[in-house]
């Protein structure tokens, strides 16, 4: 449907594919848009019954595309507080998807990859896989998708990602409850299908409900989550404008270690 985004109608099954193999499918500002307008067309698809979401090529999402980077290392704080609600909008449609979500994990997720998969009702990440929450090494924070990384991670695993930024593999994300199951790259399919003819087997208004309720349960709402944004969108734009943010961004652009490292 775009140079981004493509989707892979199989019957009710609708394959959501991040369609940027040759930047590991990395986030930008355009992938961002069309992201959340296929989840949105999706949702009004009453012939769609299950939004499976991977990436195409071997990894998931590398993150934020260095390009954008570049563009918001550069940007005032009301651009960056704009593109932040952006990033947040995608995940808190994605989040509250009237529609079971799989995530087929094919590779590796790094930041906003790791929110996505977070978004998601079941998620299936083949072994080779890494995993990072990175944004310290460049002075910043996951704000706007720590809501759903916290929620499926737990508090005390997100305290230590979000502090420490290190890399860890599929079978520490299933042991944290990122990743439901953790498969071979050969079985990864399979392992779809069978997720799959189970969500087969329930009502479609049942499941929007159960999904619902069991975010309420968990005192999730869209509204509640809108002004969660909001705060985190202002929070994100003050650390990208903030000095340590910016010898942060730069050191990375740079490929050199920030300032900080070695105090």
């Amino acid at each position: 449907m775009s140079s981004s985004v493509r989707i892979d109608r199989h019957g009710r099954v609708a394959h959501l594919v991040l369609d940027r193999a040759h930047i590991h499918n990395a986030f930008d500002d355009v992938l961002i848009a069309e992201l959340t307008t296929a989840l949105k067309q999706l949702n009004a698809d009453d012939s769609v019954r299950v939004v499976v979401l991977t990436g195409a090529g071997n990894t998931f999402s590398a993150g934020a595309d260095l390009n954008w980077m570049r563009r918001m290392a550069t940007a005032s704080a009301d651009e960056n507080r704009d593109d932040a609600l952006k990033l947040a909008e995608l995940m808190r449609t994605l989040n509250f998807l009237g529609k079971p979500t799989l995530a087929r994990v094919n590779g590796s997720a790094y930041g906003g990859g790791v929110g996505l998969i977070a978004c998601c009702d079941h998620a299936i990440g083949v072994a080779s896989a890494k995993f990072s929450l990175s944004e310290v090494k460049l002075g910043l924070v996951p704000a706007v998708i720590s809501p759903y990384v916290v929620g499926a991670m737990g508090l005390r695993h997100a305290r230590r990602m979000f502090v420490s930024g290190e890399v860890f593999d599929a079978d520490y994300a299933q042991r944290i409850d990122l990743l439901h199951d953790v498969v071979a790259i050969e079985e990864l399919d399979a392992a779809i299908e069978r997720a799959l003819h189970f969500l087969a087997k329930g009502g479609p208004v049942a499941q929007r409900e159960a999904k619902q309720l069991a975010l309420r349960q968990a005192g999730m709402t869209r509204e509640s989550q809108k002004a969660r944004d909001a705060e985190n969108a202002d929070l994100i734009a003050r650390l990208r404008a903030s000095a340590e943010g910016q010898e942060g961004l730069t050191a990375f652009l740079d490929k050199r270690a920030p300032g900080w490292v070695g105090d």
